[in-house]
């Protein structure tokens, strides 16, 4: 048996590893992963139930969502009706001769979400956030992140074999010839690969601040010969005077992306996004076969049941909508209440100990407790939706891909209409029945969905040390977000503004360079960790324990065992090795197994508790121990 001394994570959950399943068609099952599964099923029951007319809400826009879902899970009729929906786009694409007519389409492709090589939204401003206004990003890639293109790099090449050989198969069922599909798919491939020479790797895109470069719209249409004044003046009604370009590299190089040069490319790739885009409305063989390099790349070995995806694609347009049916069901009115005293409570632990951070001058410890008093907590769910929801209407006179256009074209003006006004600060970013948490930079809010609100992260039947090692340090995990790496730039409105003296800011980075030290080329499932895409995690999993260890001593039954087993119980996970590799590459969040590990180890409570020695696996020399919140 594992000793708790030498491998803490593993002595809590080795029992529960040796027994748990991976169900076949998921990356992974545990504590977030667990209570996820458990919803799924609750909802996917409900829902079943709602289809056979029984226990039928009432509810405006459940009856659409029901109405929505009896077209998605009708596979018989989505048998019968085969592509043969998407068979006139693929048309319209392949008659288009240039790229000047192309551009003469990408209003139109955009405003009907087709697809259009258009990587333009709407998103605050770093400098002011209190409005949205218009970024430029770039276009994504095949491969996960930039680091797969490497020549040296050998899983980069076998993905992107899969990737052509699962298109190849797509493409055929379109109506493609054996000869249209190899020319497409080289041309797609040599296009990904202008792209992966330019755009941000997802270790760059984690550093918020470097993403903030404000462009004159003058000057920035100096960089491409797409005519973006006319397109922006049709989807915006006028022309915008200031675009973000967090992507320099990428429209510094546009005309590799954007001109008659790069039309045959272009053309290419936006036919294989095309085959792509609807396959979820199509047959369900259609369906498991797109997802083919999906699963190639976590290791999944199954799809999901055809019930499932019928549900999913049902839900997603009234996610928020059903999030607050399961959080009216399942979220008690004494939870709500105990929770929010709980944040109430870190607010306050957490004012104390930036009050005492002596390493920090009074004027920072000054403004850093105004950021704090302005944090916004948001708990549970949203008392309001979004006004554009209830526009959302079925049409049972209209097809199952015909009411999903009407849909997606609803979201996307829903998009476009928040450019130039100011930020809704009440609109949440996910649904209530998520198991997640978030932090929001620009709006200074802290967000905790109903479904995170339960066993193990908390329940009023467990010890409140047990709460507090649960869903208390995810609560002062979120408020650290307003501290971290990246929230640290961040004023207490949310917008862009250095707060700090030199003297402290810079004491600060040596601190979290420490963080980044810990975690730097530790292994995980054969893939080596990346201290520097993780940091902005790893130290708000740094603070949110040394906050909410801080406020479980303020009870009198404290249990620091108890405390820190359910932070190792929460992140019990047990993984797919090739997702987990990918997860290395891509995710700024730690793998579970050294979120406990390594953070554990910086306490001297854990070390008294477990009476830890030099020598032991989980010791670490107190000089190298790390607080920074």
């Amino acid at each position: 048996m594992t000793r708790v001394q030498d491998d803490f994570y593993d002595a809590i959950n080795g029992e529960w590893k040796k027994t748990a399943v991976i169900p076949d068609d998921k990356t992974r099952t545990g504590g977030f992963s667990d209570l996820a599964d458990d919803i799924e099923a609750l909802m996917l029951d409900t829902t079943a139930q709602w289809q056979r007319g029984e226990a039928v809400p009432q509810d405006e826009l459940l009856q659409q969502f029901i109405a929505y879902h009896k077209q998605t899970a009708d596979y018989d009729k989505r048998e019968a009706v085969g592509v043969a929906p998407v068979l006139p786009i693929i048309a319209e694409y392949q008659a288009l001769n240039s790229f000047a007519e192309f551009t003469q389409k990408i209003t139109s492709f955009e405003k009907m979400g087709r697809p259009n090589a258009f990587p333009f939204g709407v998103a605050p401003d770093f400098k002011d956030a209190q409005t949205n206004v218009l970024w430029a990003d770039a276009l994504g890639l095949i491969l996960p992140d930039t680091t797969y293109y490497a020549k040296d790099n050998e899983q980069g090449k076998e993905l992107l074999s899969k990737w052509r050989s699962a298109k190849a198969k797509l493409l055929a069922e379109f109506g493609f010839a054996a000869d249209e599909i190899e020319d497409l798919l080289d041309k797609t491939i040599a296009y990904d690969a202008r792209i992966a020479k330019y755009v941000l790797s997802n270790e760059e895109g984690s550093e918020y601040v470097k993403l903030y470069h404000p462009y004159e719209w003058h000057e920035f249409t100096k960089l491409t010969q797409l005519p973006l004044t006319e397109i922006f003046e049709e989807i915006l009604g006028e022309e915008p005077a200031l675009v973000i370009v967090p992507e320099e590299r990428f429209w510094q190089h546009a005309d590799e992306f954007y001109s008659e040069e790069a039309w045959p490319l272009l053309k290419a790739t936006l036919l294989v996004s095309v085959a792509s885009a609807y396959t979820a409305y199509l047959t369900d063989d259609i369906r498991v076969l797109a997802g083919e390099y999906g699963r190639a790349l976590s290791g999944v070995p199954e799809a999901q049941s055809p019930e499932k995806a019928a549900y999913y694609l049902a839900e997603s347009p009234f996610s928020q909508a059903l999030g607050l049916w399961y959080a009216h069901e399942k979220f008690s009115a004494a939870a709500k209440a105990d929770v929010e005293q709980k944040v109430a409570t870190m607010i306050d632990v957490y004012k104390a100990r930036l009050q005492q951070a002596d390493w920090l001058q009074a004027t920072t410890r000054a403004k850093a407790v105004v950021k704090l008093d302005a944090i916004t907590p948001h708990i549970g769910y949203p008392e309001k939706l979004p006004a554009y929801y209830f526009d959302k209407k079925i049409d049972p006179a209209l097809s199952l891909f015909e009411n999903a256009q009407k849909l997606r074209e609803l979201s996307i003006a829903h998009s476009w209409s928040k450019w130039n006004q100011p930020v809704d600060r009440s609109e949440w970013h996910m649904p209530a029945n998520m198991v997640n948490a978030y932090y929001d930079p620009q709006q200074n809010q802290i967000v905790f969905p109903a479904a995170i609100l339960q066993y193990p992260f908390y329940s009023l039947d467990q010890s409140a040390s047990a709460n507090y090692g649960g869903i208390g340090a995810v609560i002062a995990h979120e408020i650290s977000h307003a501290f971290d790496t990246n929230g640290a730039s961040f004023d207490e409105h949310g917008s862009l503004k250095d707060w700090w003296t030199a003297e402290d800011y810079a004491a600060f980075k040596q601190r979290t360079q420490a963080v980044i030290d810990q975690f730097d080329g530790l292994d995980s499932y054969g893939a080596k960790v990346n201290g520097k895409l993780t940091v902005s995690e790893n130290v708000a999993d740094l603070g949110g324990l040394a906050a909410a260890l801080e406020a479980a001593k303020r009870e009198t039954d404290f249990s620091s065992k108890e405390f820190f087993e359910s932070w190792a119980t929460i992140w019990r996970m047990k993984a797919r090795e090739d997702f987990m590799k990918m997860m290395a590459s891509v995710d700024v969040h730690g793998p579970a197994k050294l979120r406990v590990n390594v953070q554990v180890s910086n306490f001297d409570d854990f070390i008294e508790t477990f009476d830890v020695h030099e020598g032991d696996g989980m010791w670490r020399d107190a000089a190298d121990r790390v607080l920074i919140w």
